[in-house]
């Protein structure tokens, strides 16, 4: 691995990716888990209904979709239900395009490169999985790193202290309004990817400072995108 004179000092830069949308395509597999997993319960929740709250995790994501009064009692058997049809897919699972060649064009620069996820321990390990680039990653988090999941910011908070980095020398990469509300919260530069499905207005309203299609369009465009511009801050 290439280290760049930039992250020699004692600045150390890196990149915190979210994984799901970002760097996976499950945003729309979640979708329709979800809306099943609804279902069984009673709740008539469409898929493109449920694709807004994707980025959350899942207690928020119930509250967002049945409203922060609905009863809750039913909860944990959803959460359940969701987990269990999703698995059916992990074997499955596509990386967005470019998705391992830009981790490591970021590792080559010189770069921390971390997994900024809220996925659980056992789903994060299938995405690691699907991606196969442990060679170039730094470390990583999943849900039972944060107390409060997005958009709340601790998930980030967390990525940040087990890599050792500091907010102003990190750009967060994320395909969720959720994740721009938590880059907000947590000081970070948030970049926006539209392969999750997120439209790039609503990216931008949620304060991303670019945004590109995928992590391929991404790649290509690196060393003049904002986290090229990092390693010159």
């Amino acid at each position: 691995m290439t280290s760049n004179p930039a992250n020699t000092g004692l600045r150390r830069r890196g990149v915190l990716f979210d994984v799901d949308g970002t760097l996976v395509d499950t945003n729309f597999l979640h979708s329709v888990c979800w809306a099943e997993a609804l279902r069984q319960q009673g709740h008539l929740v469409t898929a493109a209904d449920v694709h807004h709250a994707i980025g959350m995790g899942s207690d928020r994501l119930l509250d967002y979709v049945l409203g922060d009064d609905h009863d809750h009692d039913g909860d944990a058997e959803i959460v359940a239900a969701h987990k269990t049809l999703y698995k059916q897919w992990w074997g499955r699972l596509v990386p967005m395009p470019g998705a391992a060649a830009l981790l490591r064009g970021c590792a080559e620069r010189g770069l921390a490169v971390v997994f900024a996820s809220s996925a659980s321990e056992e789903e994060l390990e299938a995405l690691r999985s699907t991606l196969d680039v442990e060679d170039a990653l730094t470390s990583a988090t999943s849900k039972g790193d944060a107390n409060t999941s997005k958009p709340a910011p601790d998930i980030l908070a967390a990525a940040l202290d087990r890599a050792d980095l500091q907010p102003a020398d990190v750009i967060f990469v994320g395909d969720a309004v959720w994740d721009g509300e938590a880059a907000q919260k947590a000081g970070l530069r948030f970049l926006g990817l539209t392969c999750g499905g997120t439209p790039g207005e609503d990216l931008e309203s949620s304060g991303a400072a670019e945004v590109w299609e995928d992590p391929a369009k991404l790649l290509a465009n690196l060393d003049r995108s904002i986290i090229g511009r990092l390693l010159s801050d």
